[in-house]
């Protein structure tokens, strides 16, 4: 009860809007579940949410110096737990009113 669950429309509308950062070569961080965050510049996302960095840089390279060479890299949506974006990148009223028709949608 209570509990929203992401519909194939939601999931198309983040797509969509990584696309778009994609196409601006947006800088990101992306914190996955195991706690590693890594900064870099969106070069693709899919349809799964799997991304892929270039530019990239470890937030914390005392806890992962074994991951300080790594430039480029491909992160399967799955294991992300948030990806943290540049304010000026996100149009919140486009993405509320999207996640409020989705809501609408749902309950029939």
């Amino acid at each position: 009860q209570g509990e929203w669950h992401c519909g194939v429309q939601c999931i198309m509308l983040f797509f969509t809007f990584f696309q778009s950062l994609v196409e601006r070569g947006s800088a990101v961080t992306i914190e996955l579940k195991n706690d590693l965050q890594l900064q870099g510049t969106l070069q693709s996302v899919d349809q799964f949410l799997n991304i892929k960095l270039s530019n990239v840089n470890v937030v914390d390279p005392d806890k992962y110096p074994h991951l300080l060479s790594v430039k480029n890299c491909f992160i399967r949506g799955s294991v992300v737990r948030y990806v943290h974006l540049p304010a000026p990148e996100v149009d919140t009223m486009q993405l509320q009113d999207a996640c409020r028709r989705e809501a609408k949608a749902q309950q029939g």
